[in-house]
C-alpha cells in the first residue's frame, strides 16, 4: 500500500519554521479541502490524485518520494 507521508512533513515544516502549522493553513495555502487532507492524514491506503500529490510537493518543496512510501499489506488470516 502507498502511504503520505503528510504529518510528518507537517512536523518537520513546522520544526523548520519554528511554529505550529495546521492542516487548515495546508488546506488554505494549497487549495486541498481540509477533509481531504484529514482523509489522507488518517485513513490508510486513502486514494488521493496527482493533483493533490502535486499542490502538496509544491507547499512542502519536496518530491513525490518524500511524500509517499510504499508500505507492504499485511496478510489476512480469512
Amino acid at each position: 500500500m502507498i502511504r503520505v507521508l503528510l504529518i510528518q512533513l507537517l512536523d518537520e515544516k513546522s520544526f523548520r519554521e519554528k511554529r505550529r502549522i495546521t492542516l487548515s493553513e495546508v488546506s488554505k495555502e494549497t487549495g486541498i479541502s481540509r477533509a481531504t487532507l484529514t482523509r489522507i492524514a488518517n485513513v490508510p491506503g486513502n486514494v488521493t490524485n496527482t493533483d493533490t500529490i502535486n499542490a502538496l510537493c509544491k507547499y512542502f518543496e519536496c518530491q513525490p518520494g518524500e511524500l509517499l512510501s510504499y508500505v507492504e499489506d499485511e496478510e489476512t488470516n480469512a
